[in-house]
């Protein structure tokens, strides 16, 4: 592909059963553009555990999507609480999740530290009461 494809998702926020739409169709484009599935399976993954986050802390969101022969860049935004401290909600089973979330099998404190293992690059900008911007970059070795 000689130019990068961009697409722009809707996250609703409202809408556990919808979670995962944009994820699933950014795997379909990717398996008709050839990826690997390594690609595809790395890049699903964490744009999936994006989305369940926008859905369950912010209300939703906006997920930004470029693919090109690098691979593929994922801007995730919201405008949500923000994140208190990224360090910790970076640790394996740390969950600021309500117990009602919980109870649906949502909320495990696995979704940021997936968001980074299964990227090449991720980066987090939030401010406190205006939201949370998380950068990831999924390369095509």
């Amino acid at each position: 592909m000689s130019e990068p494809i961009r697409y722009v998702f809707q996250v609703d926020g409202d809408d556990f059963m919808s979670a995962g739409t944009a994820s699933a169709d950014v795997k379909k484009i990717l398996r008709q553009l050839g990826f690997s599935s390594d690609v595809i399976r790395r890049t699903a993954i964490a744009m999936y555990e994006g989305e369940i986050n926008m859905v369950i802390h912010a209300h939703g969101g906006v997920a930004e999507v470029e693919i090109s022969d690098v691979g593929v860049d994922i801007i995730l935004r919201d405008k949500g609480p923000g994140i208190e401290n990224i360090e910790l909600a970076m640790s394996e089973g740390y969950s600021t999740a309500k117990d009602t979330i919980r109870a649906l099998g949502f909320g495990a404190g696995m979704g940021l530290p997936n968001m980074k293992k299964y990227t090449d690059e991720m980066h987090i900008e939030t401010e406190l009461g205006v939201g949370t911007t998380v950068y990831m970059k999924v390369l095509a070795k």
